[in-house]
């Protein structure tokens, strides 16, 4: 990207999504994405199982970098295809409509167990869709341990 002449940090060039956003999805699926996430995620982008119960949603050019580092990983590790496997199946490729809906397909929506309260929340690169309950639950067990994990990362040199 190119602002004024200037050769811009790849860094500056990644959109960051941050924030949380409480949303129903309806009977059919669907849920509301922040004009902010959407904005930033595109038209089109993935969504797949993630971690810790939730889903994690990829704009097109993440998602394209993540597939290349998961093609290195030792096919020949268990581990590695297992969560290859995992992650790959468990993807779709989503589209906004013009409310600023997505569909979240049936399986994704049984994975991270969205039924009605859901939270959106923006997570650097990615965007992760949680059940209000499974994020309230995690966010209460996270937060009594912040200090700590923030002394463990402290020890990673990431100058924080």
């Amino acid at each position: 990207m190119v602002k004024s002449g200037v050769s811009m940090p790849e860094y500056e060039q990644t959109t960051m999504f941050m924030g949380e956003h409480q949303h129903s999805i309806d009977p059919k699926g669907r849920l509301f994405i922040p004009a902010r996430f959407r904005q930033g995620l595109g038209d089109r982008f993935v969504i797949t199982k993630g971690l810790d119960g939730c889903l994690f949603v990829y704009p097109r050019p993440e998602w394209a970098a993540l597939e290349q580092k998961l093609k290195s990983l030792p096919f020949t590790k268990s581990d590695a295809r297992a969560f290859v496997r995992f992650f790959f199946s468990g993807a779709a490729e989503c589209e906004v409509d013009k409310q600023g809906r997505i569909l979240i397909p049936g399986n994704l929506r049984d994975y991270a167990h969205l039924e009605k309260e859901v939270v959106v929340i923006g997570v650097s690169t990615r965007v992760e869709i949680w059940s209000r309950e499974l994020w309230e639950q995690y966010s209460a067990r996270a937060a009594s341990s912040y200090e700590e994990i923030a002394e463990k990362i402290v020890d990673l040199d990431l100058d924080i």
